[in-house]
């Protein structure tokens, strides 16, 4: 199926983002930022909420590195063998901070839902993990215009027996549906009229529970799931497709995401994101490709509009 259209158009002028790749987080864990400063040589810390110019670029280059939290999530952002950082995302964070003056990328791993609360306690700088873009995380942090656009797809028992297509199908065939903790594929199956899911630790757990017959289904992003069930001889992929909430388009965009405090950072990085991006996505492509990453991913909609 091919990909979502990733240019405005007469009909969506503002796309549908209210979901995410992984679901809204339940609330920001509301922490004392006294306790947990990520930036030496700071003098004050603007009070949280306030979008500010903010200096923290410039005290990064003093320092000669930078702190990415990723959440473990092949290949959007995970540790590698050599206890370096790797994946789609932390591949241009290296890139980009390079340019912007900055030698060395510190990943620190954490789960999925501790992302922005450990942003905004400044356990590390920027967010690397290739998170969704909402209006309820744009309340949050300040989010660059994203690198990417997914669509989802199921792991299934090889052969698809149900043919699984959509959410939709699992709903009218009453089937059983699974996905990862804090995935936004659970709201988009809660739309679709599925009120119970099994929430896994993740694509793992999902094999497994397919495989097994707990459940007839797992959702996750295309990538994600496709990278999972490759080699496998129990289950397979269904054909990736465009999630939709109230009839419209529930695009999964996802981006670097950085402290309300810092948006002359964001700025910066962004500038320097959206040169990737020039002559079709050219160098961007050559950056992500590896880790599974193709044209048809690659979008041209902006932070402010995913925000709404």
């Amino acid at each position: 199926m091919a990909r979502p259209q990733a240019h405005r158009s007469a009909t969506h002028d503002r796309p549908r983002t209210g979901l995410s790749r992984r679901s809204l987080l339940a609330g920001a864990v509301s922490l004392s930022a006294a306790g947990a400063l990520g930036a030496a040589g700071c003098s004050r810390v603007p009070d949280d909420g306030k979008v500010l110019g903010g200096s923290l670029l410039d005290t990064l280059r003093d320092q000669g590195s930078v702190k990415i939290g990723i959440a473990s999530e092949p290949p959007f952002g995970y540790v590698g063998d050599d206890g370096q950082a790797t994946g789609e995302s932390p591949a241009i964070a290296e890139v980009i901070f390079k340019r912007l003056g900055i030698d060395e990328v510190k990943p620190v791993p954490v789960n999925f839902g501790a992302l922005i609360p450990g942003l905004k306690a400044r356990q590390f700088d920027v967010v690397s993990a290739g998170m969704y873009i909402n209006p309820t995380r744009c309340e949050q942090v300040l989010f660059a215009d994203p690198d990417y656009l997914m669509l989802d797809a199921f792991i299934v028992k090889k052969g698809n027996p149900h043919g699984i297509k959509t959410y939709d199908d699992v709903k009218k065939k009453g089937l059983r549906l699974a996905s990862g903790k804090a995935y936004a594929q659970i709201g988009y199956a809660k739309a679709a009229g599925i009120a119970d899911v099994l929430v896994l630790p993740d694509q793992v757990a999902g094999i497994d529970a397919v495989a097994q017959g707990r459940v007839d289904a797992f959702a996750g992003t295309r990538i994600t799931v496709g990278s999972a069930v490759a080699g496998s001889g129990r289950v397979s992929s269904t054909e990736p497709f465009q999630p939709v909430v109230d009839g419209e388009p529930a695009y999964g965009a996802g981006g670097f995401a950085f402290r309300l405090s810092e948006k002359n950072f964001r700025d910066a990085f962004n500038k320097e994101l959206l040169k990737l991006k020039e002559n079709d996505y050219k160098e961007l492509l050559k950056i992500v490709s590896p880790f599974g990453f193709g044209r048809d991913d690659m979008t041209d909609l902006t932070a402010k509009e995913l925000c709404g």
